[in-house]
């Protein structure tokens, strides 16, 4: 009974947002702007494109701390690489500034929290008062992952966190009920359907009576534990990650598509590969070598990422420049760019402008009918932000109606059509505008 009421209220309070003008945008723009990387095109009028920042992250622990033990003669501190005030003065004055709280590894201060009612009423509490002392329009909870398979799996076998599943909901509820219906409540979900443990028919319209949309990850698809090459932000494992979501009762418009501003390599078997290419023309499903330790899952250095804003590995550094000369996108695999280095055994994984735009959008956002895009992360596409200028302006063009793709249409179809698409060109003001500039 207690669920079935909590259930209700959650969805009036998720109505009243939307019917106040202050719910979810008609198509979102998202971009997560990162300590690591925290430049700015602001040189860049797609920059005003942007509906959403993320500033990422806050540790989770941080919201687990007793109001009872604070210093009342001192202010409480939410330490972040900038501020919500910073960041609002180099956006559009309607873009939302969230504060994303967690990431990859942050995983206990939420266990903490989500355990009992009195632990979630208190994480509520303090990320209540987190957005107001620093204006934040709202908050992105970044669990990755509730259930199990998160960076400890070796070490906390999925069992232990069975109870999560049902936890997750209800620490997502008190967040909402602390937060009210005026604040942003959003959640960064995984890609890959082996770690949706949290996310079934059971738990996602829960989950959905408190968030206003979901950040689908859908990158990091091919990972250290895969044994086989495959894309990591590929176009058929990413439309199998928004079917999950919408099979699983969400609204494809409460979906954003994840985009990876960022490059993936991955160490092959060198025999196996040859092989492979020789049969297929791909390397596509050769086997890589062992990436992580099968007992403690730490890093075996056979594989590894980089941002386009940091100084290339110098191990790899030549490989790179033979994958930015030869790569291409390819449809074995469901689709990728990806190129084979057959001198060093190097698989490398990564998006260009010409694959966000020419297969993204309208194979995926499209096709689906999406409510947006998000990119992990802004400051690494810097410094010359080719990724992210085609995102905005494809983004753009979508939402004044160009590029009207048949749901039910196939790849080739969606890519006929937006070559033809010479009105939506002219209404937009060129027919390029830099959206299909390529890097390689």
């Amino acid at each position: 009974m207690f669920l079935s009421f909590f259930a209700v209220f959650q969805v009036l309070a998720l109505l009243a947002r939307v019917g106040s003008g202050k719910g979810v945008p008609e198509l979102r723009n998202v971009m997560y702007l990162t300590g690591q990387h925290p430049n700015m095109p602001v040189h860049l009028a797609e920059q005003q494109s942007i509906t959403h920042v993320a500033l990422a992250f806050m540790p989770s622990g941080l919201f687990n701390r007793d109001d009872d033990n604070r210093d009342p003669d001192r202010p409480v501190e939410w330490p972040l690489f900038t501020t919500v005030d910073a960041t609002r003065r180099l956006v559009s004055p309607t873009t939302k500034v969230l504060v994303a709280i967690g990431g990859w590894g942050d995983t206990a201060g939420f266990a903490r929290a989500a355990r009992t009612a009195s632990g979630r009423r208190r994480f509520a509490r303090n990320v209540a008062a987190m957005v107001a002392a620093t204006g934040a329009d709202g908050v992105d909870v970044d669990w990755e992952y509730p259930g199990g398979n998160g960076e400890d799996y070796r070490q906390v076998p999925n069992v232990e966190k069975a109870w999560e599943i049902g936890a997750y909901p209800l620490l997502l509820g008190a967040i909402r009920a602390a937060l009210g219906p005026d604040k942003l409540l959003t959640a960064a979900v995984p890609g890959k359907p082996d770690d949706m443990l949290a996310f079934t028919a059971d738990t996602v319209p829960e989950i959905l009576a408190s968030v206003d949309f979901l950040n689908v990850m859908t990158y990091d698809l091919m990972n250290r534990r895969d044994t086989v090459v495959k894309h990591h932000t590929g176009v058929a494992d990413s439309l199998a990650a928004v079917d999950a979501y919408v099979a699983a009762g969400c609204d494809a418009s409460r979906i954003n598509l994840g985009l990876a501003y960022y490059v993936k390599y991955y160490r092959t078997e060198h025999a196996a590969c040859v092989e492979q290419v020789h049969k297929t023309g791909s390397a596509v499903g050769c086997p890589t070598l062992l990436m992580e330790d099968p007992d403690t899952g730490a890093d075996l250095g056979r594989a590894g990422a980089f941002a386009w804003h940091d100084k290339v590995p110098a191990d790899v550094k030549d490989s790179f420049s033979r994958a930015r000369a030869h790569g291409h996108y390819t449809e074995a695999g469901g689709g990728g760019f990806g190129y084979w280095d057959d001198e060093e055994d190097l698989w490398w994984s990564f998006d260009t402008a010409d694959t966000i735009v020419q297969h993204k959008f309208p194979e995926v956002l499209q096709s689906r009918q999406l409510g947006g895009v998000f990119a992990w992360g802004l400051g690494e596409d810097g410094p010359q932000f080719d990724r992210f200028a085609a995102t905005a302006r494809a983004w753009n063009k979508v939402r004044n109606g160009g590029w009207d793709v048949d749901v039910g249409g196939s790849p080739q179809d969606a890519r006929e059509r937006k070559g033809s698409d010479k009105t939506s060109k002219k209404r937009n003001g060129n027919s390029n505008s830099g959206v299909t500039r390529d890097e390689l």
